[in-house]
């Protein structure tokens, strides 16, 4: 089974990016953040005309996760359990569109593979309101992470997506540029900790062509051509899914080309590709 997760930042922008993508790379199952689209406005029929269904949670201009399917898809999960809402000032709070579960290629003999896709809060910046929301929604997830843990400890289960949490300095190209931002703070680096003491692996993924497994880069600077980027788009694991792992690698391709590139421009994430022995 083939596994993949990728923020694409706007489906809809980057749809023949997307198709393209999938009928090269074949994965079984694609976990989607940041796809800027309403559930009712997701290109459901050219991905049903390569095999998938999927479960789509959108939010318009922002957000949105979705995850694409070609081995079935059961038990579909919207948003976490209890998930802290959020509103800029003088707005409504709402729960955002930013995690998904299902279950994916249950048979007979198998109980399948259990999956979040999930966009995990900016921040913006440690002093503003929204940091406070993403450690909420944080420790949000690591209370799902547990219930989850609990209940498929011998089944292979896994959470994928963008945290926007660099775990180590290792994972940003330059500490130094990143002095009083996000991403980086202790308070982010303990509420991943809080993922991995539920008993999860982060399995970091080969850099493919480049020399390191970052995941993001800037669209300003060049950052990508000179591999200034960032590890923050993850996969956490339990044993099952971790020990049955026989590849897992940055598809960097995906994030070549220009504005003009055929199929739209690139996201400023790579996908990650897992290939697991199930």
């Amino acid at each position: 089974m083939r596994i993949a997760t990728w923020n694409i930042n706007s489906v809809t922008t980057r749809l023949g990016r997307v198709l393209a993508w999938l009928e090269t790379r074949e994965p079984d199952v694609v976990c989607l953040q940041e796809i800027k689209t309403t559930t009712d406005a997701f290109p459901l029929m050219p991905m049903a005309a390569l095999g998938y269904e999927a479960v789509v949670l959108g939010q318009g201009r922002w957000n949105g996760v979705a995850i694409l399917s070609r081995v079935g898809l059961a038990d579909v999960s919207l948003n976490l359990p209890d998930q802290p809402p959020y509103a800029n000032e003088g707005e409504t709070p709402i729960v955002e569109a930013r995690a998904v579960g299902a279950t994916v290629g249950a048979t007979g003999s198998h109980p399948g593979v259990r999956l979040w896709s999930l966009y995990v809060p900016n921040g913006r910046e440690p002093q503003h309101p929204h940091f406070t929301y993403k450690l909420a929604w944080l420790d949000q997830l690591a209370v799902l992470a547990a219930s989850e843990w609990n209940a498929h400890q011998s089944a292979p289960y896994a959470l994928l997506g963008d945290f926007n949490v660099a775990p180590t300095d290792s994972d940003v190209w330059d500490r130094a540029r990143f002095e009083g931002s996000t991403h980086v703070t202790p308070e982010e680096r303990a509420r991943y900790q809080a993922l991995i003491d539920t008993g999860l692996s982060d399995l970091i993924a080969r850099p493919g062509k480049g020399d390191n497994p970052f995941t993001f880069w800037d669209y300003r600077g060049g950052a990508f051509h000179k591999d200034e980027g960032m590890r923050i788009d993850l996969v956490l694991a339990n044993p099952a899914f971790a020990g049955a792992v026989t590849d897992i690698w940055v598809d960097r391709e995906a994030r070549k080309g220009s504005a003009q590139s055929e199929g739209g421009a690139p996201s400023d994430h790579a996908p990650i590709i897992v290939d697991l022995d199930i």
